[in-house]
């Protein structure tokens, strides 16, 4: 049998665990928010330079289709779909996705293609004192094959 002081003081500590874990609590829920809106934002961003260089690539394949924003928008599309507020775009004239193709001089004095696409997230958690949306613009030049 135990003496009536241990009793007593394990009485006084039980549910020290339990104050504990809900103090932390928030701050680990916090932290795993901010790092799943990371990652979203980080797979918009890989997701934006690669439809950029796609549409790049299209655009600087003949000079006909050098500045052709409706050509380069459907490469951009076709490469952006898994991202929710693209899927099921049709044009690439407004928010939350712009793409401008158009005709330049490159550095070398060569003709040139140059595309730009601007894309707008969406916002996944709302944390306070941040907007929760990144604009994400990419632009690629590539000379156009002669």
């Amino acid at each position: 049998m135990q003496e009536p002081s241990i009793r007593r003081r394990r009485a006084r500590q039980s549910g020290h665990a339990i104050l504990e874990v809900s103090m932390i609590a928030p701050w680990l829920l916090f932290l795993f928010s901010g790092v799943f809106d990371m990652g979203f934002f980080e797979y918009c961003l890989i997701s934006t330079e690669n439809a950029a260089r796609v549409a790049a690539f299209y655009t600087s394949s003949y000079s006909a289709y050098a500045s052709d924003s409706t050509g380069a928008c459907n490469y951009v599309l076709a490469e952006m779909k898994m991202l929710s507020n693209v899927n099921g775009l049709t044009s690439c004239s407004a928010d939350p996705l712009v793409v401008t193709a158009s005709s330049v001089t490159g550095i070398d004095g060569n003709p040139a293609s140059n595309v730009s696409v601007t894309y707008t997230t969406n916002q996944l958690i709302p944390i306070p004192g941040l907007t929760g949306k990144t604009t994400i613009t990419r632009t690629v030049q590539m000379r156009i094959k002669q």
